[in-house]
């Protein structure tokens, strides 16, 4: 039943605000709750990006857009969708990193769900409380290790809400179908235990066989109070972070997308610059400077498509190379852990990136440190150097964590750099050329992925599903914009982006016996018919 008066007014998926009727108006009690003028949607939206505009700082634009979303999620999302260039970088990265760390000092209404560490026995009740029944889509984190900043505890609900922002924008999943979820275990940040807006719990975090305990509780409870919902991973520590998604990926609907989502774009990003250098990806020698779950996830994406192009899987794996806080990672060190083994080759141990790339002679250098300037000019331009066409992939978000930026990457290569980043830059003017650098961006591969999942309703999310949506996503970037600079599609195309992903996503769902409804007719109709737009 739909609700009355100021309850209808107060609930941000149904208020249309000065855009209800005359007729709206008297039939849902809302005449004189509301300023006579009926103000068309586009005059609304009109309104809010003059407001959003003259915002002196892009933390302000964020909390003008979330603002609106809490009140009238309909032109919320008008606003994103027509202007996704513009609002992408205020909604997620790089201004969602500083509305984290703000999130307890800018906080203003609840969102989503948080469950903490005293709800132990009890998640399955707690649960009950979410109003509505259909839910698809759920983000979840424990706020650990919040894009390069660290532990920020729940102050990462940011990025739950966040990434289903991007899920409803890009890939018009509905909204009413989505929840954010925080996992509260405290925090070893110092500085927010001593900080008295600090929403989240003031205690060590939990660790070991209770968090564990917690984890499966939540898995299994949520599951069940939603038995049709994809749970996404999100911003978990390293050292949970692999463990959690090989403990769930083959019992639930589950992924995690710093690993398998970082990697399906990363992997498209180098699909699309092997069209700029030429080779094959057999040919190419891969170093990471980072050996985290992003890294060690695009390495894995990267040699499972190598072996698909006739590689053994050694081979594959001899080509990915790691440096982490200790150098160059080689077979000789006894102080590897499980992940970084397969990827521990024979070789002189380099202490330094520099050293590392003399040793290893990569075609594609890959930042996924968390490090600001890593790349430095000498590593850059000792990989032009070893490259006609380096390779510069500077992933880590948010731009202050960046490896190295466009301009710089491009100034030191002499303009023949292929580059891309986590997070945007904007185009650089070389030597009479304008070269518009690419971001890999995780929203180019997640939400097609969730859309093509839900459609089809599938019981688990697989690996061979990030590499078809690589592949897609890369078969959509056109010579003119590889000419330009850039290694993916324009933003501007994401909702056609995220449908032909979710279409081949669903089409391998189906082929792998993992859809739980049946083949329709045109997959693609109906693909496209469950994609909700944010018109009243």
């Amino acid at each position: 039943m739909t609700p009355h008066g100021p309850d209808l007014l107060h609930d941000p998926l149904l208020n249309h605000g000065t855009a209800h009727t005359r007729e709206e108006r008297e039939r849902h009690g809302l005449r004189g709750l509301l300023p006579h003028q009926v103000i068309p949607q586009e005059v609304q939206e009109a309104r809010v990006l003059e407001n959003v505009r003259a915002a002196a700082t892009d933390l302000s634009r964020y909390t003008i857009l979330t603002n609106l979303q809490d009140r009238n999620e309909s032109l919320f999302y008008r606003v994103v969708t027509d202007h996704v260039e513009e609002m992408m970088p205020i909604m997620y990265t790089p201004t969602v990193g500083q509305a984290c760390l703000k999130f307890s000092h800018i906080f203003r209404r609840a969102r989503g769900m948080y469950i903490t560490a005293e709800d132990r026995g009890s998640v399955a009740e707690l649960l009950a409380n979410w109003p509505r029944e259909d839910v698809r889509v759920i983000v979840v984190t424990d706020g650990e290790r919040i894009l390069g900043l660290g532990d920020l505890g729940a102050n990462g609900m940011g990025i739950p809400i966040g990434k289903l922002s991007l899920y409803t924008a890009c890939a018009g999943i509905d909204p009413a179908t989505t929840l954010p979820i925080t996992i509260d275990v405290g925090t070893n940040n110092q500085d927010l235990v001593d900080d008295p807006f600090y929403v989240g719990m003031k205690e060590p975090r939990l660790r070991g066989e209770a968090y564990d305990a917690l984890l499966d509780e939540f898995m299994e409870a949520v599951t069940t109070r939603f038995p049709r919902a994809l749970v996404q991973f999100e911003d978990f520590g390293n050292a949970n972070a692999f463990r959690l998604l090989r403990r769930y990926r083959d019992r639930y609907c589950t992924f995690n997308d710093d690993i398998q989502g970082t990697a399906s774009v990363a992997l498209a990003g180098v699909l699309s610059a092997l069209r700029v250098t030429g080779g094959t990806l057999a040919d190419q020698r891969f170093l990471f400077h980072g050996a985290g779950g992003a890294g060690l996830g695009i390495a894995t994406l990267i040699a499972a498509a190598m072996v698909e192009e006739g590689l053994t899987t050694a081979e594959a794996r001899s080509r990915c190379w790691f440096v982490d806080s200790r150098g160059l990672v080689v077979a000789s060190r006894t102080d590897l852990t499980e992940n970084k083994r397969p990827f521990a080759h024979e070789a002189v141990h380099a202490p330094d990136l520099l050293g590392a790339v003399e040793e290893v002679r990569p075609t594609f250098l890959v930042g996924v440190s968390g490090q600001h300037g890593a790349f430095t000019q000498e590593v850059v331009r000792r990989m032009a150097e070893l490259n006609e066409r380096p390779v510069i992939f500077a992933l880590s978000n948010p731009t202050s964590k960046a490896e190295c930026t466009a301009a710089r990457a491009y100034e030191w290569t002499e303009g023949r750099a292929v580059f891309s980043s986590g997070s945007p830059f904007s185009p650089v003017e070389y030597r009479g050329r304008t070269l518009v650098p690419g971001q890999g961006n995780n929203a180019y591969i997640f939400p097609g992925v969730g859309l093509g999942v839900t459609a089809v309703e599938a019981a688990r999310v697989t690996d061979e599903m990030f590499m078809v949506a690589a592949r897609t996503l890369a078969d959509l970037v056109s010579k003119e914009q590889l000419a330009s600079g850039s290694l993916y599609p324009p933003l501007r195309d994401i909702r056609e982006v995220s449908a032909r992903i979710a279409v081949a996503v669903a089409e391998l769902a189906h082929d792998q016996g993992l859809a739980r409804v049946p083949r329709p007719a045109d997959l693609g109709a109906r693909v496209r018919e469950r994609m909700w737009s944010p018109v009243y």
